[in-house]
């Protein structure tokens, strides 16, 4: 591989010859070959697009000549386009405050300036990567303002529109099976009765309330820490500089964003990130209740509760020919468990703030963009390849709640709680339903109990009794 020779104040290194990356760069790959995952290139993207906007920003401001700032610009606009991702090698495992990546980042925005201008891979003129794509900026404010601006396009373009398209699909279950009453289970017991329908309301209740958890995380994130440069003071920067970059990027990405309020606690801590991960943690643990809830529900084919019937999507069994598993509800479960322990190291991560700064952002990052992303495939994929497919078995929902001795609960109130447990035990021991032993024991007329037994009515709010366990 040929090399050429760049110098830092550490000395002269070897670089590949043909990257766009330079010497610091190089010194961090060399220095953390520990995991072999780069930054996502959603992150680097982000990356790009502050660049550009600080380029723009210190033209207008005078601290930077135009040929310059149109040079980054343009360099910065192929990081922002993914035509650079290759040039961004350093490891997530790196320096705490994300410095290896954001010098990763101006290497590679003034390289391929300097190239746009005529001259060569590796130069540092006429633009410098400190000096210009730098200016008004450290890592310590540029890396987690990338962390923010990353996770907020993630979760517009990628989880919000997956949990709508999953809404649609649990909501338009709940409208076919409104009229299919099925016995309901608390402690994983029998229980009242419920309509199928009710409980993929209830589902996709959850999913909604996630949409609302998910754009109150890009709220939470939309307070941008650029501008306090290294430990919250602004530094070396301009004094407008933080509040016409964030207003061009508030622009470009059609985002209500703000600069911090106090830049000593956004440059200190990254609790916003920790409150937005929780966020997504919440929306993991709904979507897992789901997903289990429909895999028990459909258990069987014959000898579980068979209430639903799932899609077919592959064998289930190396041994057992015609088993068939509900894979696709495994998939999004252990996708939610993935994102759970994830929110663990974000809380971990943001555990390591010192004083005026975090140092555990690259892994702050790199999770809550994966998280983001695997909610956001989880839940498409499991709207698509599960729910959609979904068939309720109606004859088997209809059994069920006739051979349940919590058929006894609309009876209570009737003919009191004592009578009703009776009949209840009798029901069990002689292998009957409620409906028969009542017949013979509560004293009741056939139409008194047709008319307490009135399956829709029992699924109803409001009917009798007081509630409760």
């Amino acid at each position: 591989m040929k090399t050429r020779i760049e110098k830092d104040s550490m000395g002269p290194l070897e670089v590949p010859a043909d990257a766009y990356y330079g010497v610091q760069t190089q010194r961090a790959v060399t220095n953390f070959p520990i995991s072999g995952w780069p930054m996502p290139p959603r992150f680097v993207h982000a990356m790009g697009q502050i660049k550009r906007a600080a380029a723009q920003t210190n033209l207008e401001l005078g601290l930077i000549e135009k040929k310059v700032s149109e040079a980054i610009v343009a360099a910065a606009a192929e990081v922002v386009a993914g035509k650079l991702d290759k040039e961004f090698p350093v490891d997530i495992f790196q320096t705490g405050s994300g410095t290896s990546t954001n010098m990763n980042t101006n290497e590679v925005i003034a390289s391929r300036a300097n190239e746009i201008l005529g001259g060569k891979r590796g130069d540092k003129a006429p633009v410098h990567p400190n000096d210009h794509v730098n200016l008004c900026q450290s890592s310590n404010d540029v890396f987690p303002t990338a962390i923010h601006i990353s996770v907020i396009q993630s979760i517009q373009v990628e989880l919000i529109p997956a949990l709508q398209h999953l809404h649609g699909e649990l909501a338009k279950k709940a409208k076919a099976f409104d009229d299919i009453i099925k016995i309901g289970r608390t402690h994983l017991q029998d229980a009242t009765p419920v309509r199928l329908g009710q409980e993929f309301s209830g589902y996709a209740a959850q999913v909604e309330h996630g949409i609302a958890r998910a754009k109150r995380a890009i709220a939470i994130l939309s307070e941008l820490p650029l501008g306090g440069t290294a430990v919250g003071s602004g530094l070396n920067a301009h004094p407008d500089f933080p509040k016409l970059t964030i207003a061009k990027l508030g622009k470009e990405l059609d985002l209500q964003l703000t600069e911090a309020v106090n830049h000593f606690e956004a440059a200190a801590a990254r609790d916003a990130c920790v409150e937005a991960s929780g966020s997504l943690k919440t929306i993991a643990v709904s979507l897992a209740k789901i997903a289990n809830d429909i895999r028990l529900i459909g258990s069987g084919p014959r000898c579980g509760m068979g209430e639903i019937k799932m899609p077919a999507v592959q064998p289930g069994s190396s041994i057992m020919p015609g088993k068939v598993n509900p894979v696709i509800a495994e998939s999004l479960i252990q996708v939610s468990l993935w994102v759970i322990g994830a929110d663990l190291s974000v809380t971990l991560g943001g555990l390591q703030s010192f004083f005026e700064l975090n140092v555990g952002m690259p892994l702050i990052g790199a999770q809550m963009l994966e998280s983001v992303h695997l909610l956001a495939t989880g839940s498409r994929n499991f709207a698509d390849a599960c729910v959609a497919g979904i068939e309720a078995d109606r004859e088997r929902c209809g059994s069920l709640v006739e051979q349940s001795l919590a058929m006894c609960t609309p009876l209570a109130p009737v003919i009191g709680y004592d009578k009703a447990a009776e009949i209840a035990k009798t029901a069990y021991k002689e292998g009957k339903t409620v409906r028969q032993v009542a017949m013979e024991k509560s004293g009741l007329s056939a139409k008194e109990l047709d008319e307490i037994f009135n399956l829709r009515q029992l699924t109803e709010p409001g009917i009798r009794g007081k509630g409760g366990e």
